[in-house]
């Protein structure tokens, strides 16, 4: 029977981020069937397997922990005893199958070996000679194996695979077909946020039931009683709560998700003021937290309405990945005349300020059903929802590469160089073009020159109305679809 493996843990085994699995399939380097790998083909194009072999994911694991923070001081990498014991009891079973199957095994060779002597002694020399011959060989080589076995490519990717089970679980959403892997004792829902999913959720904390979702196979371990109540019928269907169970084994679940801006609710959240960090004499960068039972659904790319105590706001792109929805963050342009950003400009507004947060809103966000090359192009002040849109992609690992250009006044107005540098140095599928006082002239015929194919690719570009118009109008030149260019045009 063929073992087939999801994307997610696939990419997990070999070393490499799932994009370039995607990449390959595109490419009729992988077959897919129904959505899975088999471990042959897996092997063939990735045939040294080993349990070191994770330097593209440890590089995308530390941008991720750059982008979100841990919740909770107490989360570690390996599980909690319980659910190490479940974990353990569940491969246990599945290790009885093998051993089982292998005593099986050698039990029919040892019958086969009997009827192939049997047959020797009755049957003609020559057929004889060739049967005894024959039962040497199978003799010989089970000698050599029971004294120097030697794992080969399947065996070492199965080892992996079960030392990656222990370590964490794997959750398929459906019917999105989503997957994310649940880490430590973490929960599923908290998983998902942090894998960039948006299943639908409200206090996070047990009381509302918003995130209740039906198990379809896999084990889940509660690790945390809640207050709202599941009926025994809800029971019975395995329903659940992801904000109080982590996943014990691999999970298929059925939830709600948000696929599309109008199907996230519009929040007013009263948050509070973490930390202002004045970039330049006209830029600060606001680092805003909800309550623990009010973290911001949004999607990538999108805005929100901040509000003070004394009614003034303003609206900004959120400038941070909504895998962490505690911890918002923005970049405010000093405005004349603007009440709000003079308050934030001033000595009035300190830590812990309270701020109301009214969103999301706007329709920029990533196109998840497009995993092909993209490429982002922020003027100004654009940075800030590009920004989320990358980290949000490096997040859920979508896109087959990135390539960044951002066009400023002068190298001063480049207030987030050191994250676009942290981000070429850390993806090796990651560029970055800074442009200093470029005309659009300038810079769609650096996209040209980069990009011979530009048709190929997915654009995505923020800035100033005037500039963004020339450039989706230039790109066109380059025979780039307007289906295929997402736009957002900052006041």
């Amino acid at each position: 029977m063929t073992q087939l493996l999801s994307l997610s843990r696939a990419a997990r085994l070999a070393g490499v981020t799932r994009a370039e699995i995607q990449k390959r399939i595109r490419h009729g380097e992988l077959t897919t069937f129904e959505g899975e790998l088999a471990v042959s083909d897996l092997l063939r194009v990735y045939p040294q397997v080993s349990l070191e072999n994770d330097d593209a994911l440890e590089r995308v694991e530390r941008i991720k922990a750059r982008a979100v923070p841990r919740s909770h001081q107490g989360d570690t990498v390996l599980p909690n005893p319980e659910v190490m014991v479940s974990r353990l009891k569940s491969l246990s079973a599945v290790l009885t199958e093998k051993v089982s199957a292998l005593d099986a095994a050698e039990t029919l060779l040892d019958d086969l070996s009997n009827l192939l002597a049997a047959l020797a002694d009755t049957a003609d020399p020559s057929t004889a000679a060739s049967l005894r011959e024959t039962l040497e060989w199978i003799t010989d080589t089970r000698r050599t194996l029971a004294e120097h076995p030697e794992p080969d490519s399947l065996a070492q990717l199965l080892a992996k695979d079960t030392f990656l089970r222990i370590m964490a679980a794997n959750v398929k959403i459906i019917p999105s077909g989503h997957e994310f892997f649940v880490e430590g004792t973490e929960t599923i829902l908290d998983a998902s946020v942090r894998a960039g999913l948006k299943l639908a959720y409200g206090c996070s904390s047990g009381n509302c039931g918003a995130c209740k979702a039906r198990i379809v196979s896999g084990e889940v371990w509660k690790t945390q009683d809640h207050d709202y109540v599941l009926s025994a019928r809800e029971k019975q269907m395995g329903y659940i709560l992801a904000c109080s169970n982590t996943a014990v084994t691999d999970v298929v679940l059925e939830a709600a998700e948000a696929l599309s801006v109008d199907d996230l609710p519009r929040q007013e959240i009263r948050a509070s003021l973490r930390k202002t960090e004045q970039l330049d004499p006209h830029m600060v960068h606001l680092q805003i937290q909800t309550p623990r039972t009010q973290t911001l659904r949004f999607m990538a790319g999108q805005r929100a309405l901040l509000s003070l105590e004394d009614g003034s706001s303003t609206e900004l792109p959120i400038a941070s990945c909504p895998c962490n929805g505690r911890n918002l963050h923005f970049f405010v342009r000093r405005k004349a005349g603007n009440a709000f950003r003079d308050a934030i400009f001033g000595d009035e507004i300190k830590q812990g300020h309270l701020i109301t947060i009214d969103g999301p809103r706007g329709s920029f966000v990533l196109n998840e059903e497009s995993p092909e090359p993209a490429i982002f192009i922020a003027i100004g002040d654009g940075i800030s929802p590009i920004k989320s849109l990358i980290e949000h992609a490096v997040s859920i690992d979508l896109i087959e590469s990135f390539h960044l250009y951002w066009a400023v006044p002068d190298p001063e107005a480049q207030y987030q160089a050191r994250w676009c540098r942290a981000m070429k140095e850390s993806l090796d599928n990651f560029a970055y073009t800074p442009l200093i006082n470029a005309s659009t002239d300038d810079l769609l015929a650096m996209v040209g020159a980069d990009h011979s194919q530009a048709e190929n690719y997915r654009f995505y570009l923020a800035g100033p109305k005037h500039e963004i118009a020339q450039i989706a109008q230039g790109l066109q030149k380059l025979n780039v679809e307007k289906a295929h260019v997402s736009v957002e045009v900052l006041d």
